[in-house]
Protein backbone atom coordinates (compact mmCIF):
# COMPACT_ATOMS: atom_id res chain seq x y z
CA UNK A 1 0.00 0.00 0.00
CA UNK A 2 1.32 3.42 -1.07
CA UNK A 3 1.95 6.37 1.25
CA UNK A 4 -0.53 8.39 0.19
CA UNK A 5 -3.15 5.46 0.74
CA UNK A 6 -2.73 4.75 4.44
CA UNK A 7 -5.85 6.79 5.04
CA UNK A 8 -7.83 3.67 3.89
CA UNK A 9 -7.77 1.85 7.16
CA UNK A 10 -8.08 -1.63 5.08
CA UNK A 11 -6.68 -4.71 7.81
CA UNK A 12 -5.36 -6.66 5.86
CA UNK A 13 -2.92 -3.77 3.81
CA UNK A 14 -4.10 -4.88 0.08
CA UNK A 15 -1.00 -5.03 -2.64
CA UNK A 16 -2.23 -2.01 -4.20
CA UNK A 17 -4.67 0.80 -4.13
CA UNK A 18 -5.31 3.17 -7.02
CA UNK A 19 -7.52 5.91 -5.74
CA UNK A 20 -9.28 8.91 -7.48
CA UNK A 21 -9.96 11.20 -4.55
CA UNK A 22 -13.34 12.98 -4.27
CA UNK A 23 -13.53 13.32 -8.01
CA UNK A 24 -17.11 13.22 -9.03
CA UNK A 25 -18.54 9.71 -9.86
CA UNK A 26 -17.91 8.00 -6.70
CA UNK A 27 -20.07 5.13 -6.84
CA UNK A 28 -23.53 5.22 -4.59
CA UNK A 29 -25.03 1.88 -3.16
CA UNK A 30 -28.60 1.83 -1.71
CA UNK A 31 -32.02 0.17 -1.88
CA UNK A 32 -31.97 0.38 -5.67
CA UNK A 33 -28.50 -1.41 -5.72
CA UNK A 34 -29.01 -4.83 -7.47
CA UNK A 35 -26.48 -7.90 -7.09
CA UNK A 36 -25.36 -9.54 -10.85
CA UNK A 37 -23.80 -12.88 -9.66
CA UNK A 38 -21.80 -14.35 -12.50
CA UNK A 39 -21.02 -18.31 -12.70
CA UNK A 40 -19.02 -19.64 -9.71
CA UNK A 41 -19.73 -16.70 -7.22
CA UNK A 42 -23.60 -17.91 -6.11
CA UNK A 43 -22.49 -18.71 -3.32
CA UNK A 44 -20.36 -15.45 -2.40
CA UNK A 45 -23.68 -13.50 -3.36
CA UNK A 46 -25.59 -15.77 -0.16
CA UNK A 47 -23.32 -14.31 2.06
CA UNK A 48 -23.63 -10.60 0.43
CA UNK A 49 -27.13 -10.30 0.59
CA UNK A 50 -27.28 -12.41 4.06
CA UNK A 51 -24.55 -10.19 6.05
CA UNK A 52 -23.91 -6.73 3.97
CA UNK A 53 -27.95 -7.13 2.92
CA UNK A 54 -28.62 -7.16 6.67
CA UNK A 55 -26.05 -4.54 8.11
CA UNK A 56 -26.89 -2.11 5.10
CA UNK A 57 -31.19 -3.02 4.78
CA UNK A 58 -30.49 -2.99 0.98
CA UNK A 59 -32.04 -5.86 -0.91
CA UNK A 60 -29.61 -6.57 -3.62
CA UNK A 61 -32.08 -7.87 -5.50
CA UNK A 62 -30.70 -9.68 -8.91
CA UNK A 63 -29.95 -7.60 -11.88
CA UNK A 64 -27.00 -6.38 -13.86
CA UNK A 65 -28.49 -2.18 -13.61
CA UNK A 66 -26.67 0.57 -13.47
CA UNK A 67 -26.01 0.39 -9.19
CA UNK A 68 -25.24 -3.19 -9.44
CA UNK A 69 -22.59 -4.96 -7.74
CA UNK A 70 -20.82 -6.91 -9.80
CA UNK A 71 -18.76 -10.78 -8.92
CA UNK A 72 -16.85 -12.68 -11.18
CA UNK A 73 -14.35 -15.40 -11.57
CA UNK A 74 -11.60 -14.19 -13.69
CA UNK A 75 -9.14 -16.38 -15.66
CA UNK A 76 -6.69 -13.69 -15.80
CA UNK A 77 -6.50 -13.15 -12.14
CA UNK A 78 -5.70 -16.73 -11.38
CA UNK A 79 -3.22 -17.06 -13.93
CA UNK A 80 -1.64 -13.77 -12.29
CA UNK A 81 -2.48 -14.13 -9.01
CA UNK A 82 -3.92 -17.51 -8.48
CA UNK A 83 -7.47 -18.67 -7.00
CA UNK A 84 -7.25 -16.56 -3.78
CA UNK A 85 -6.22 -13.17 -6.00
CA UNK A 86 -9.14 -10.36 -6.64
CA UNK A 87 -9.27 -6.75 -8.02
CA UNK A 88 -12.10 -4.68 -6.71
CA UNK A 89 -12.89 -1.52 -9.00
CA UNK A 90 -15.33 1.46 -7.38
CA UNK A 91 -13.76 3.65 -9.48
CA UNK A 92 -16.40 4.14 -12.82
CA UNK A 93 -13.89 2.47 -14.78
CA UNK A 94 -16.18 -0.11 -16.13
CA UNK A 95 -20.06 1.24 -17.63
CA UNK A 96 -23.34 0.96 -15.62
CA UNK A 97 -21.54 -0.95 -12.84
CA UNK A 98 -20.90 0.79 -9.09
CA UNK A 99 -18.84 -2.22 -7.96
CA UNK A 100 -16.78 -4.71 -9.91
CA UNK A 101 -15.05 -7.14 -7.86
CA UNK A 102 -13.03 -10.08 -9.77
CA UNK A 103 -11.48 -13.05 -8.01
CA UNK A 104 -9.21 -15.92 -9.16
CA UNK A 105 -11.95 -18.21 -8.29
CA UNK A 106 -14.92 -17.99 -5.94
CA UNK A 107 -12.59 -17.53 -2.72
CA UNK A 108 -10.80 -14.82 -4.37
CA UNK A 109 -14.08 -12.88 -4.93
CA UNK A 110 -15.08 -13.81 -1.72
CA UNK A 111 -11.97 -12.11 0.05
CA UNK A 112 -12.95 -9.03 -2.39
CA UNK A 113 -16.32 -8.51 -1.11
CA UNK A 114 -14.57 -8.78 2.78
CA UNK A 115 -12.54 -5.75 1.64
CA UNK A 116 -15.91 -3.93 0.17
CA UNK A 117 -17.35 -4.21 3.68
CA UNK A 118 -14.65 -2.58 4.93
CA UNK A 119 -15.08 0.30 2.80
CA UNK A 120 -18.67 0.56 3.62
CA UNK A 121 -17.85 1.97 6.87
CA UNK A 122 -18.18 -0.22 10.37
CA UNK A 123 -22.10 -0.15 10.93
CA UNK A 124 -21.47 -2.72 7.78
CA UNK A 125 -20.44 -5.17 10.31
CA UNK A 126 -23.84 -4.99 12.34
CA UNK A 127 -26.66 -7.51 12.06
CA UNK A 128 -29.48 -4.93 11.25
CA UNK A 129 -29.41 -1.59 9.97
CA UNK A 130 -28.85 1.77 12.91
CA UNK A 131 -30.64 3.90 10.82
CA UNK A 132 -33.91 3.76 8.73
CA UNK A 133 -32.85 1.62 5.85
CA UNK A 134 -29.61 1.82 6.75
CA UNK A 135 -29.07 4.96 4.55
CA UNK A 136 -27.12 5.38 1.05
CA UNK A 137 -23.51 4.64 1.16
CA UNK A 138 -20.81 6.24 -0.69
CA UNK A 139 -17.68 4.51 -1.46
CA UNK A 140 -14.37 5.79 -2.46
CA UNK A 141 -13.27 6.16 -5.91
CA UNK A 142 -10.35 2.99 -6.23
CA UNK A 143 -9.19 0.16 -7.31
CA UNK A 144 -7.79 -2.59 -5.22
CA UNK A 145 -5.33 -5.22 -6.40
CA UNK A 146 -4.43 -8.35 -4.18
CA UNK A 147 -3.53 -11.63 -3.12
CA UNK A 148 -2.53 -13.49 -0.15
CA UNK A 149 1.60 -14.24 0.52
CA UNK A 150 0.11 -17.33 2.20
CA UNK A 151 -2.17 -20.34 1.12
CA UNK A 152 -2.28 -21.35 4.92
CA UNK A 153 -3.44 -18.40 6.72
CA UNK A 154 -4.31 -19.90 10.00
CA UNK A 155 -6.47 -20.18 13.51
CA UNK A 156 -5.90 -23.01 16.32
CA UNK A 157 -8.81 -23.11 19.05
CA UNK A 158 -8.42 -25.42 21.82
CA UNK A 159 -12.17 -26.45 22.47
CA UNK A 160 -11.14 -29.48 24.58
CA UNK A 161 -9.44 -27.26 27.80
CA UNK A 162 -12.91 -25.29 27.87
CA UNK A 163 -15.61 -26.33 25.84
CA UNK A 164 -17.14 -23.56 23.14
CA UNK A 165 -20.43 -24.13 21.92
CA UNK A 166 -21.19 -24.26 18.36
CA UNK A 167 -22.86 -21.23 18.10
CA UNK A 168 -19.65 -19.62 19.04
CA UNK A 169 -17.56 -21.13 16.77
CA UNK A 170 -19.76 -20.19 14.23
CA UNK A 171 -18.85 -16.82 15.10
CA UNK A 172 -15.28 -17.69 15.62
CA UNK A 173 -15.60 -18.53 11.68
CA UNK A 174 -17.22 -15.01 10.83
CA UNK A 175 -14.24 -13.66 12.68
CA UNK A 176 -11.90 -15.22 10.53
CA UNK A 177 -13.37 -14.65 7.48
CA UNK A 178 -13.48 -10.71 8.07
CA UNK A 179 -9.86 -11.05 8.25
CA UNK A 180 -9.12 -13.28 5.52
CA UNK A 181 -7.91 -16.52 7.67
CA UNK A 182 -8.78 -19.43 5.42
CA UNK A 183 -7.65 -22.30 7.90
CA UNK A 184 -9.54 -23.04 11.04
CA UNK A 185 -7.76 -25.55 13.38
CA UNK A 186 -9.60 -27.48 16.23
CA UNK A 187 -8.35 -28.68 18.44
CA UNK A 188 -10.98 -31.60 19.57
CA UNK A 189 -9.66 -34.27 22.28
CA UNK A 190 -7.07 -33.50 24.95
CA UNK A 191 -6.57 -34.92 28.81
CA UNK A 192 -9.36 -32.68 29.84
CA UNK A 193 -12.29 -33.56 27.31
CA UNK A 194 -13.29 -35.60 23.59
CA UNK A 195 -15.44 -33.22 21.81
CA UNK A 196 -16.48 -35.64 18.71
CA UNK A 197 -19.26 -37.58 18.89
CA UNK A 198 -17.27 -41.05 17.46
CA UNK A 199 -20.58 -43.57 17.11
CA UNK A 200 -18.65 -46.45 16.76
CA UNK A 201 -17.29 -45.36 20.33
CA UNK A 202 -20.25 -44.04 22.08
CA UNK A 203 -18.48 -43.58 25.85
CA UNK A 204 -16.05 -41.22 24.35
CA UNK A 205 -18.56 -38.77 24.96
CA UNK A 206 -20.62 -40.10 27.70
CA UNK A 207 -17.60 -40.12 29.86
CA UNK A 208 -14.63 -38.40 28.01
CA UNK A 209 -16.51 -35.29 27.71
CA UNK A 210 -17.25 -34.56 31.18
CA UNK A 211 -14.67 -33.43 33.90
CA UNK A 212 -15.98 -33.14 37.55
CA UNK A 213 -14.34 -30.31 37.86
CA UNK A 214 -11.36 -27.56 36.57
CA UNK A 215 -8.30 -25.83 37.31
CA UNK A 216 -8.56 -21.96 38.24
CA UNK A 217 -5.97 -20.19 36.49
CA UNK A 218 -2.71 -22.12 35.99
CA UNK A 219 -1.98 -25.63 37.14
CA UNK A 220 0.03 -23.74 40.23
CA UNK A 221 -3.21 -22.32 41.57
CA UNK A 222 -4.93 -23.72 44.36
CA UNK A 223 -8.23 -22.55 43.54
CA UNK A 224 -10.99 -24.59 41.61
CA UNK A 225 -13.98 -24.56 40.01
CA UNK A 226 -16.65 -26.90 41.46
CA UNK A 227 -18.84 -27.03 38.50
CA UNK A 228 -18.92 -29.85 36.11
CA UNK A 229 -17.45 -28.98 32.88
CA UNK A 230 -18.22 -30.42 29.23
CA UNK A 231 -19.77 -30.48 25.95
CA UNK A 232 -19.31 -32.12 22.52
CA UNK A 233 -20.47 -31.56 19.14
CA UNK A 234 -22.69 -34.36 17.07
CA UNK A 235 -22.25 -35.40 14.06
CA UNK A 236 -24.56 -32.85 12.72
CA UNK A 237 -22.89 -30.17 14.81
CA UNK A 238 -19.47 -30.73 12.82
CA UNK A 239 -20.98 -30.98 9.19
CA UNK A 240 -23.05 -27.44 10.16
CA UNK A 241 -19.75 -26.12 10.95
CA UNK A 242 -18.03 -27.42 7.92
CA UNK A 243 -20.43 -26.33 5.86
CA UNK A 244 -20.48 -22.74 7.29
CA UNK A 245 -16.93 -22.45 6.80
CA UNK A 246 -16.91 -23.47 3.52
CA UNK A 247 -19.15 -20.92 2.85
CA UNK A 248 -16.46 -18.66 3.69
CA UNK A 249 -13.50 -20.41 2.34
CA UNK A 250 -12.11 -21.97 5.25
CA UNK A 251 -11.00 -24.94 5.50
CA UNK A 252 -12.25 -26.66 9.06
CA UNK A 253 -8.91 -29.05 10.07
CA UNK A 254 -9.83 -31.55 12.78
CA UNK A 255 -7.00 -32.65 15.34
CA UNK A 256 -7.49 -35.84 17.24
CA UNK A 257 -4.48 -35.76 19.48
CA UNK A 258 -2.57 -39.13 19.95
CA UNK A 259 -0.63 -40.87 21.29
CA UNK A 260 -0.45 -38.57 23.99
CA UNK A 261 -2.68 -35.92 25.37
CA UNK A 262 -5.31 -39.04 25.84
CA UNK A 263 -6.22 -39.20 29.31
CA UNK A 264 -9.77 -38.70 28.24
CA UNK A 265 -10.11 -41.74 25.82
CA UNK A 266 -8.25 -43.84 28.38
CA UNK A 267 -11.19 -42.49 31.48
CA UNK A 268 -13.51 -43.75 28.82
CA UNK A 269 -12.30 -46.94 27.88
CA UNK A 270 -9.52 -48.38 30.04
CA UNK A 271 -8.14 -50.41 27.46
CA UNK A 272 -6.37 -48.02 25.66
CA UNK A 273 -3.92 -46.90 28.27
CA UNK A 274 -0.94 -49.27 29.75
CA UNK A 275 -2.29 -51.45 31.34
CA UNK A 276 0.55 -53.25 32.88
CA UNK A 277 1.71 -50.17 34.25
CA UNK A 278 -1.16 -48.62 35.81
CA UNK A 279 -4.85 -49.13 36.71
CA UNK A 280 -6.27 -47.22 33.90
CA UNK A 281 -9.47 -48.47 34.82
CA UNK A 282 -9.62 -46.03 37.39
CA UNK A 283 -8.40 -43.29 35.13
CA UNK A 284 -11.34 -39.85 34.90
CA UNK A 285 -11.30 -37.16 32.79
CA UNK A 286 -8.48 -34.62 33.69
CA UNK A 287 -9.31 -31.35 35.83
CA UNK A 288 -6.24 -29.85 35.66
CA UNK A 289 -3.24 -28.30 33.56
CA UNK A 290 0.35 -29.66 32.34
CA UNK A 291 1.87 -32.68 30.49
CA UNK A 292 -0.04 -35.88 31.89
CA UNK A 293 1.48 -38.85 32.10
CA UNK A 294 -1.21 -41.48 30.91
CA UNK A 295 -0.49 -42.16 27.07
CA UNK A 296 -1.96 -44.12 24.87
CA UNK A 297 -0.97 -48.46 24.26
CA UNK A 298 1.26 -48.85 21.32
CA UNK A 299 -0.41 -52.20 20.54
CA UNK A 300 -2.85 -53.01 17.84
CA UNK A 301 -6.15 -53.11 19.50
CA UNK A 302 -5.49 -49.29 19.90
CA UNK A 303 -4.55 -48.73 16.19
CA UNK A 304 -7.79 -50.02 15.22
CA UNK A 305 -9.68 -48.25 17.98
CA UNK A 306 -8.28 -44.99 16.59
CA UNK A 307 -8.58 -46.17 13.01
CA UNK A 308 -12.29 -46.32 13.48
CA UNK A 309 -12.10 -42.69 15.15
CA UNK A 310 -10.16 -41.41 12.17
CA UNK A 311 -12.91 -43.40 9.90
CA UNK A 312 -15.93 -41.18 10.93
CA UNK A 313 -13.70 -37.80 11.40
CA UNK A 314 -12.81 -38.47 7.17
CA UNK A 315 -16.64 -38.86 6.81
CA UNK A 316 -17.08 -35.40 8.46
CA UNK A 317 -13.67 -33.26 7.34
CA UNK A 318 -12.93 -32.92 3.84
CA UNK A 319 -9.77 -31.18 4.57
CA UNK A 320 -6.99 -32.54 3.00
CA UNK A 321 -4.88 -32.16 6.02
CA UNK A 322 -6.11 -34.29 9.28
CA UNK A 323 -4.13 -33.07 12.66
CA UNK A 324 -2.84 -36.06 14.88
CA UNK A 325 -1.30 -34.08 17.23
CA UNK A 326 1.93 -36.22 18.06
CA UNK A 327 3.26 -34.15 20.80
CA UNK A 328 4.13 -33.87 24.34
CA UNK A 329 3.94 -37.71 25.08
CA UNK A 330 5.93 -38.81 27.96
CA UNK A 331 7.12 -42.34 27.38
CA UNK A 332 7.95 -42.85 31.53
CA UNK A 333 4.54 -45.45 31.23
CA UNK A 334 6.46 -47.27 27.82
CA UNK A 335 9.25 -47.47 29.61
CA UNK A 336 7.70 -49.41 32.06
CA UNK A 337 5.35 -51.50 30.03
CA UNK A 338 6.09 -55.01 29.13
CA UNK A 339 3.79 -54.54 26.31
CA UNK A 340 5.20 -51.71 25.10
CA UNK A 341 9.09 -53.48 25.50
CA UNK A 342 8.09 -56.17 23.27
CA UNK A 343 6.78 -53.93 20.37
CA UNK A 344 10.43 -52.25 20.12
CA UNK A 345 11.90 -55.24 19.90
CA UNK A 346 9.52 -56.80 17.65
CA UNK A 347 9.73 -53.96 15.41
CA UNK A 348 13.73 -53.57 15.83
CA UNK A 349 12.81 -50.16 17.00
CA UNK A 350 16.06 -48.37 19.06
CA UNK A 351 13.56 -46.79 21.54
CA UNK A 352 10.45 -45.14 22.85
CA UNK A 353 10.91 -42.23 21.03
CA UNK A 354 11.36 -44.24 17.80
CA UNK A 355 7.61 -46.12 18.93
CA UNK A 356 6.12 -43.01 18.71
CA UNK A 357 7.19 -42.28 15.39
CA UNK A 358 6.04 -46.11 14.47
CA UNK A 359 2.98 -44.93 15.81
CA UNK A 360 2.82 -41.80 13.75
CA UNK A 361 3.53 -43.08 10.27
CA UNK A 362 1.37 -45.85 11.02
CA UNK A 363 -1.77 -43.00 10.70
CA UNK A 364 0.79 -41.49 8.23
CA UNK A 365 0.24 -44.17 5.46
CA UNK A 366 -3.27 -45.00 6.59
CA UNK A 367 -4.39 -41.58 5.85
CA UNK A 368 -2.54 -41.56 2.24
CA UNK A 369 -3.92 -44.78 1.51
CA UNK A 370 -7.19 -42.64 1.93
CA UNK A 371 -6.33 -39.51 0.06
CA UNK A 372 -5.53 -37.67 2.88
CA UNK A 373 -2.33 -35.73 4.07
CA UNK A 374 -0.78 -36.55 7.89
CA UNK A 375 -0.20 -32.85 9.71
CA UNK A 376 0.98 -32.98 13.61
CA UNK A 377 3.05 -30.74 16.21
CA UNK A 378 6.92 -30.72 15.28
CA UNK A 379 7.94 -33.91 18.18
CA UNK A 380 6.61 -36.13 15.15
CA UNK A 381 10.00 -35.43 13.73
CA UNK A 382 11.68 -37.47 16.56
CA UNK A 383 12.37 -41.14 16.49
CA UNK A 384 13.10 -41.55 12.87
CA UNK A 385 16.24 -44.06 13.19
CA UNK A 386 15.42 -47.70 14.18
CA UNK A 387 18.16 -49.91 15.88
CA UNK A 388 20.86 -50.58 13.52
CA UNK A 389 19.24 -48.42 11.20
CA UNK A 390 17.91 -51.00 9.93
CA UNK A 391 14.36 -50.97 7.53
CA UNK A 392 11.71 -53.75 9.11
CA UNK A 393 8.52 -54.68 7.02
CA UNK A 394 6.74 -52.03 8.63
CA UNK A 395 8.60 -49.26 6.96
CA UNK A 396 7.93 -48.75 3.12
CA UNK A 397 10.89 -48.61 1.00
CA UNK A 398 11.85 -44.83 0.14
CA UNK A 399 10.92 -43.74 3.57
CA UNK A 400 13.41 -41.77 5.39
CA UNK A 401 15.09 -42.76 8.11
CA UNK A 402 16.49 -39.72 9.27
CA UNK A 403 13.40 -38.12 10.61
CA UNK A 404 10.22 -39.33 12.30
CA UNK A 405 7.87 -38.45 9.77
CA UNK A 406 6.17 -40.55 6.76
CA UNK A 407 6.38 -39.51 3.44
CA UNK A 408 3.85 -36.62 2.70
CA UNK A 409 3.49 -35.55 6.55
CA UNK A 410 3.70 -31.96 7.34
CA UNK A 411 4.62 -29.98 10.32
CA UNK A 412 3.00 -27.25 12.63
CA UNK A 413 6.25 -26.37 14.42
CA UNK A 414 5.52 -25.02 17.92
CA UNK A 415 8.23 -25.23 19.94
CA UNK A 416 10.36 -22.50 17.62
CA UNK A 417 11.39 -22.22 14.22
CA UNK A 418 13.85 -24.96 14.27
CA UNK A 419 11.29 -28.08 13.41
CA UNK A 420 9.81 -26.14 10.83
CA UNK A 421 13.80 -25.02 9.29
CA UNK A 422 14.39 -29.24 9.64
CA UNK A 423 10.97 -30.16 8.55
CA UNK A 424 11.14 -27.97 5.29
CA UNK A 425 14.87 -28.56 4.07
CA UNK A 426 14.15 -32.15 4.27
CA UNK A 427 11.62 -31.63 1.50
CA UNK A 428 8.56 -31.05 4.02
CA UNK A 429 5.57 -28.88 4.15
CA UNK A 430 5.79 -26.52 7.23
CA UNK A 431 3.23 -24.74 8.83
CA UNK A 432 5.35 -22.04 11.36
CA UNK A 433 3.24 -21.46 14.43
CA UNK A 434 5.82 -20.87 17.30
CA UNK A 435 4.70 -20.28 20.89
CA UNK A 436 7.22 -17.59 21.52
CA UNK A 437 5.57 -15.43 18.67
CA UNK A 438 2.07 -16.29 17.86
CA UNK A 439 0.63 -18.16 21.10
CA UNK A 440 -2.35 -15.80 21.76
CA UNK A 441 -3.04 -17.35 25.19
CA UNK A 442 0.41 -15.15 26.29
CA UNK A 443 -0.48 -11.97 27.80
CA UNK A 444 -0.54 -8.98 26.09
CA UNK A 445 1.71 -6.82 28.28
CA UNK A 446 3.35 -6.84 31.94
CA UNK A 447 1.64 -6.14 34.82
CA UNK A 448 -1.02 -7.55 37.31
CA UNK A 449 -3.99 -6.25 35.36
CA UNK A 450 -3.51 -8.95 33.09
CA UNK A 451 -6.14 -11.51 33.39
CA UNK A 452 -4.31 -14.96 34.59
CA UNK A 453 -0.93 -14.09 32.85
CA UNK A 454 0.64 -16.43 30.92
CA UNK A 455 4.32 -16.85 29.51
CA UNK A 456 5.92 -14.19 27.64
CA UNK A 457 4.50 -10.57 26.95
CA UNK A 458 3.50 -10.61 23.00
CA UNK A 459 2.10 -7.22 22.40
CA UNK A 460 -0.01 -6.09 19.21
CA UNK A 461 3.13 -5.01 17.60
CA UNK A 462 5.18 -8.22 18.74
CA UNK A 463 3.27 -10.16 16.69
CA UNK A 464 3.49 -7.61 13.69
CA UNK A 465 6.74 -8.06 13.52
CA UNK A 466 6.18 -11.90 13.55
CA UNK A 467 7.99 -13.53 10.15
CA UNK A 468 7.05 -16.58 9.39
CA UNK A 469 9.99 -17.58 7.33
CA UNK A 470 13.43 -17.66 8.68
CA UNK A 471 16.22 -16.01 7.43
CA UNK A 472 17.99 -19.59 8.13
CA UNK A 473 16.07 -21.35 5.19
CA UNK A 474 17.54 -22.25 1.90
CA UNK A 475 15.54 -20.45 -0.97
CA UNK A 476 14.40 -23.75 -1.85
CA UNK A 477 13.37 -24.93 1.40
CA UNK A 478 11.39 -21.86 2.22
CA UNK A 479 9.09 -22.39 -0.30
CA UNK A 480 7.92 -25.84 2.15
CA UNK A 481 6.63 -23.44 4.19
CA UNK A 482 2.92 -22.51 3.23
CA UNK A 483 1.66 -20.59 5.90
CA UNK A 484 1.87 -19.66 9.53
CA UNK A 485 -0.82 -19.91 12.35
CA UNK A 486 -1.49 -18.44 15.72
CA UNK A 487 -3.05 -20.42 18.71
CA UNK A 488 -5.41 -20.30 21.11
CA UNK A 489 -5.02 -22.68 24.12
CA UNK A 490 -8.13 -22.40 26.50
CA UNK A 491 -6.44 -23.67 30.32
CA UNK A 492 -7.64 -20.52 31.57
CA UNK A 493 -9.78 -19.34 28.49
CA UNK A 494 -13.12 -20.32 30.10
CA UNK A 495 -15.69 -18.84 27.85
CA UNK A 496 -15.67 -16.65 24.80
CA UNK A 497 -15.48 -13.67 26.35
CA UNK A 498 -11.91 -14.78 27.57
CA UNK A 499 -11.07 -16.47 24.08
CA UNK A 500 -12.08 -12.28 22.51
CA UNK A 501 -9.82 -10.87 24.92
CA UNK A 502 -6.64 -12.83 24.11
CA UNK A 503 -6.99 -13.25 20.78
CA UNK A 504 -8.31 -9.88 19.53
CA UNK A 505 -6.82 -7.17 18.40
CA UNK A 506 -3.47 -9.86 18.00
CA UNK A 507 -4.95 -11.59 15.53
CA UNK A 508 -5.66 -8.61 13.70
CA UNK A 509 -2.02 -8.47 13.14
CA UNK A 510 -1.08 -11.27 12.52
CA UNK A 511 -3.65 -11.21 9.21
CA UNK A 512 -1.48 -8.66 8.23
CA UNK A 513 1.33 -10.99 8.35
CA UNK A 514 0.45 -13.70 6.69
CA UNK A 515 -2.02 -12.04 3.90
CA UNK A 516 0.10 -9.37 2.97
CA UNK A 517 3.68 -8.98 1.29
CA UNK A 518 5.17 -7.03 4.13
CA UNK A 519 9.15 -5.79 4.12
CA UNK A 520 11.34 -6.98 7.05
CA UNK A 521 10.28 -7.45 10.57
CA UNK A 522 12.09 -4.40 11.52
CA UNK A 523 10.86 -2.23 8.48
CA UNK A 524 7.41 -2.85 8.89
CA UNK A 525 5.34 0.14 9.63
CA UNK A 526 3.56 -0.18 13.12
CA UNK A 527 2.96 2.95 13.54
CA UNK A 528 0.86 2.86 10.68
CA UNK A 529 -0.89 -0.43 11.08
CA UNK A 530 -1.77 1.11 14.62
CA UNK A 531 -3.60 4.18 12.72
CA UNK A 532 -5.49 1.93 10.55
CA UNK A 533 -6.62 0.08 13.73
CA UNK A 534 -8.44 2.96 14.95
CA UNK A 535 -10.95 2.20 12.15
CA UNK A 536 -10.63 -1.38 13.10
CA UNK A 537 -11.48 -1.31 16.76
CA UNK A 538 -15.06 0.48 15.00
CA UNK A 539 -15.57 -2.80 13.01
CA UNK A 540 -15.02 -5.28 16.11
CA UNK A 541 -16.61 -3.14 18.33
CA UNK A 542 -19.75 -3.72 15.89
CA UNK A 543 -19.22 -7.36 15.70
CA UNK A 544 -19.22 -7.60 19.64
CA UNK A 545 -15.61 -8.35 20.08
CA UNK A 546 -14.46 -8.07 23.63
CA UNK A 547 -11.12 -7.16 22.69
CA UNK A 548 -8.20 -6.21 24.97
CA UNK A 549 -8.59 -2.51 24.66
CA UNK A 550 -5.15 -0.72 23.61
CA UNK A 551 -4.91 1.46 27.71
CA UNK A 552 -5.75 -2.28 28.91
CA UNK A 553 -8.51 -4.41 30.43
CA UNK A 554 -11.71 -3.43 31.33
CA UNK A 555 -12.35 -3.76 35.03
CA UNK A 556 -14.58 -6.88 34.32
CA UNK A 557 -11.64 -8.18 31.70
CA UNK A 558 -9.45 -8.81 34.77
CA UNK A 559 -8.85 -11.46 37.19
CA UNK A 560 -7.53 -10.52 40.05
CA UNK A 561 -5.93 -13.37 42.09
CA UNK A 562 -6.09 -15.92 40.09
CA UNK A 563 -2.66 -16.84 39.29
CA UNK A 564 -1.06 -17.21 36.08
CA UNK A 565 2.62 -18.30 35.10
CA UNK A 566 4.27 -15.51 33.56
CA UNK A 567 8.09 -15.43 32.15
CA UNK A 568 10.01 -12.41 32.24
CA UNK A 569 12.58 -11.17 29.59
CA UNK A 570 12.27 -11.44 25.72
CA UNK A 571 11.50 -14.84 24.46
CA UNK A 572 14.22 -16.88 22.56
CA UNK A 573 14.22 -17.69 19.59
CA UNK A 574 14.76 -21.12 18.61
Amino acid sequence: MRDDDRHLPLIPAPATVETRGDAPGRPVLDADTTLDAGPGTEGVARWLRSSLGAATGMPFAAGDGPRSVRLRVSAEIERTAGPEGYRLSTDGSVEDVAVLVEGGGPAGVFWGVQTLRQLLGPDAYRKAPVGPGGGDRRLPALTVTDAPRFAWRGFMLDVARHFMPKEDVLRQLDLLAAHKLNVFHLHLTDDQGWRLEIKRHPRLTEVGAWRARTKWGHRASPLWNETPHGGFYTHDDIREIVAYAAERHITVVPEIDVPGHSQAAIAAYPELGNTDVVDTAALTVWDTWGVNPNVLAPTDTVLRFYEDVFEEVLGLFPSTFIHVGGDECPKEQWKESATAQARIRELGLADEDALQSWFIRHFGRWLADRGRRLIGWDEILKGGNRSGGRRTADAPAGEATGLGLPPGAAVSSWRGYAGGITAAEAGHDVVMCPEQQVYLDHRQAPGEDEPMPIGYVRTLEDVYRFEPVPPALSPEAAHRVIGAQANAWTEVMENRARVDYQVFPRLAAFAEVVWSALPAPAERDFAGFERRMTAHYLRLDALGVGYRPPAGPAPWQRRPGVAGRPLDGAPPIV
